[in-house]
């Protein structure tokens, strides 16, 4: 290996970690903060019920399907370079979105925003490739730089809340606004630029057929939660299985793909890409329902049920942090296989917890995101690290296309197995309104909104109709986690101790 990419960071490299975190953390608190945004904007602007799903869901989808094209187009143009575009875009639209008179106004720049996203996420971490060849440094790098997504994730309630209650809605999308200068006063000091001297042209055909293979898996699995399996999710999932066969032909064609589908024949690659995706299917339902739980069930304010999550992102940090350290003398795949045997402690403490058993629940998830922390550490490490670096973009793409893929999936299949069981375990008394009875055997939510109407009894009989919802959901989340365990033990069992083959 070249003197060059074994040297190792100094005192500069590691400040432009932190910068590279500004953005990062900015990413995982734009996940979360919409949920407690979505009352006090709903109360402005007046969406209807299909504008409202998607103020939610045109940033996720945006980001999702340009990923691999921005990774692609980062190691083309160069990784800094596109940072600082992507960032400055970000910032205005924000703005945009902070000042939105009408809901198409706001689905329009939540959608520019899923733009302007989808260039930050990989060419932040393929910067951190780029700066961090030393493979033990890399690994602790990459595991701060996941803990600030979830950190930023697990502030988004916070943060949201108190400049709600100080400001207005719009407040919560000024954020990235502070963020986005101090990156831009600090890009050029701070990090490196890099580009692929012998990259080719961006393949437009290929950027369609990606994002046609992945934006229709993404909205089926978002309708079948929300209207159930039908004829539609089956001809969305075929139209992007159709379009994932095409684009994989069609990159094996290429003297200059999109993405370099050969990657997929390393085992450390795709094994590391599986567990990523089950372990993020897992967080992403729990977290979901968790959050309800604290909120619905224990009547938690959004900002105390964020504070209360605040032990959780503590577990994740140590976890991604330490996780590398552990990992220089034990196998990689042994540590991830640990922590998620770990894990599967916490989805049991959520399969067995009741109605006030908020601690129970807490510290589960803090089980489970202990888990996170490991294989988003150590996992992205291996995706990125099994890639020469002038393709370190694509795949810093497609590791975050796998995680953006997994939360939805989590939400979706989670969410709508809590709400089936919760619907066949609630009844309404027999002399109810018909109106009344929708709202209680419909959601938790629903019964929590006609509560004066019905007797207390029945709202605490739909409480526990949605914790065991939660104790069902959370076994199957906790069964899947069991394979991915499995795997690391079987397939990734051969990758060695960070930076024993470093001379």
């Amino acid at each position: 290996m070249s003197e060059v990419a074994t040297r190792r960071a100094g005192a500069r490299e590691w400040a432009g970690l932190a910068l590279l975190a500004l953005p990062t953390v900015l990413l995982g608190l734009d996940v979360t903060v919409l949920y407690l945004v979505l009352p006090s904007m709903a109360g402005a602007l007046d969406p209807s019920a299909t504008q409202t799903l998607w103020i939610m869901d045109a940033y996720g989808f945006l980001i999702a399907g340009l990923l691999i094209t921005m990774g692609t187009l980062g190691d083309r143009i160069g990784r800094r370079r596109l940072l600082v575009i992507g960032m400055t875009a970000f910032a205005i639209v924000s703005v945009f979105a902070a000042f939105a008179p009408s809901a198409e106004l706001l689905i329009l720049a939540r959608a520019l925003l899923g733009v302007a996203g989808a260039t930050l996420m990989p060419s932040t971490l393929s910067l951190i490739s780029n700066m961090f060849g030393d493979v033990r440094q890399r690994a602790i790098a990459i595991g701060v730089w996941a803990t600030m997504f979830a950190l930023g994730m697990a502030a988004g309630p916070v943060v949201g809340g108190a400049l709600i209650d100080a400001f207005w809605w719009g407040a919560a999308f000024l954020i990235a606004v502070p963020i986005a200068i101090v990156v831009l006063a600090g890009a050029k000091a701070l990090l490196p630029e890099y580009a692929d001297p012998r990259a080719g042209r961006l393949d437009l055909v290929s950027v369609a057929l990606s994002m046609a293979a992945i934006l229709p898996v993404i909205y089926a699995v978002k309708h079948a939660a929300a209207d159930g399996v039908d004829v539609s999710t089956a001809l969305l999932l075929a139209a992007g299985v159709i379009a994932g066969v095409v684009f994989v032909r069609r990159q094996r064609g290429l003297t200059s793909p999109l993405l370099d589908v050969t990657l997929f024949t390393n085992r450390a690659f795709s094994a590391a890409l599986a567990v990523l995706l089950i372990g993020l299917v897992g967080v992403g339902g729990t977290m979901y329902l968790v959050t309800q739980y604290l909120q619905l069930v224990e009547g938690l304010t959004p900002f105390t049920a964020g504070l209360w999550m605040g032990p959780p992102a503590l577990a994740m940090f140590a976890a991604a942090i330490g996780a590398p350290f552990v990992a220089r003398r034990v196998r990689p795949g042994l540590v991830m296989a640990a922590t998620l045997g770990l894990s599967v402690i916490g989805y049991a403490l959520l399969a067995t917890a009741g109605t006030g058993d908020a601690a129970a629940v807490v510290t589960g998830f803090a089980f489970i995101y202990l888990g996170l922390g490991a294989i988003a550490a150590l996992g992205t490490d291996m995706v990125v690290g099994a890639t020469p670096v002038s393709k370190s973009g694509s795949a810093a793409a497609m590791s975050e296309t796998v995680q953006e893929l997994g939360l939805a999936v989590g939400v979706a299949l989670l969410g709508s197995l809590s709400t089936a069981l919760y619907s066949a375990g609630m009844t309404a008394p027999a002399d109810t309104a018909p109106e009344v009875a929708d709202r209680l055997t419909g959601s938790l939510s629903g019964a929590l909104s006609v509560a004066g109407e019905v007797p207390a009894e029945v709202v605490g009989a739909a409480r526990e109709a949605f914790t065991n919802g939660v104790n069902i959901a959370s076994a199957v989340g906790g069964a899947a986690i069991l394979v991915a365990t499995v795997l690391c033990l079987v397939v990734l069992r051969h990758v060695r101790p960070l930076g024993e083959n470093v001379n």
